[in-house]
């Protein structure tokens, strides 16, 4: 199993194999909050997984637990780690044997000297898995969006047109269920009907609850 990170035509492949590796994933969601009914969550996918480990850059090789030779210089390795981490293209992660081989963002690259074991370098690092966005024009404008779509939270209100003989009672009666409702239809629509909620002319468009 070979830990290997790819930037374009430069592979670099870990020396030591990890002993651990951490995916996490999560899922993303939004909380809209809508007067009188309170907060709702809405699901936005999986969010980007991060991916971590740790090892150490060996200076001398040691069959037992060293994956090639000849090694690289530590300190070669750990300023190649550092290029990666300000590199803004992203690279590839590839775990043989596994199906890992995923485009990744170096965004974490933390270094170790250790007393007594002088020449080797430890350290941990953090990738951040990268997916592209598709950029398309909506009504003249350009706007990113990312892959898969998203829930419409936006929902079409209906309306009533006033027939001749209605009343905001009878309206409420056949569309609300309950003659008592008139207030909640008056509300919506006070600046259509005006002060009296009485008078209602035939052709009114009214929103209804």
């Amino acid at each position: 199993m070979e830990f290997t990170l790819i930037d374009g035509k430069t592979k670099f492949q870990f020396p030591v194999k990890p002993e651990e590796l951490t995916i996490s994933r999560s899922k993303g969601y939004e909380t809209i909050n809508m007067l009188e009914y309170g907060e709702f969550d809405f699901a936005q996918g999986e969010k980007v997984k991060e991916i971590t480990f740790s090892s150490f850059f060996p200076k001398e090789y040691d069959a037992s637990y060293c994956m090639y030779e000849p090694l690289p210089d530590p300190r070669v390795a750990m300023n190649m780690l550092n290029t990666f981490l300000v590199s803004k293209k992203p690279l590839r992660f590839i775990i043989t044997n596994t199906g890992v081989n995923v485009p990744v963002y170096l965004i974490s690259h933390n270094t170790t000297f250790r007393g007594g074991e002088s020449g080797d370098i430890y350290f941990d690092i953090t990738l951040r898995t990268w997916r592209d966005s598709k950029v398309e024009k909506v009504g003249g404008a350009t706007s990113a969006s990312k892959s898969g779509s998203r829930t419409d939270l936006k929902t079409s209100s209906k309306t009533y047109t006033v027939k001749s003989g209605d009343s905001l009672s009878k309206i409420a009666k056949l569309e609300l269920g309950s003659s008592s409702k008139w207030n909640e239809i008056y509300k919506l629509n006070a600046k259509t009907i005006g002060s009296d909620p009485n008078r209602i002319k035939p052709g009114q468009k009214l929103v209804m609850p």
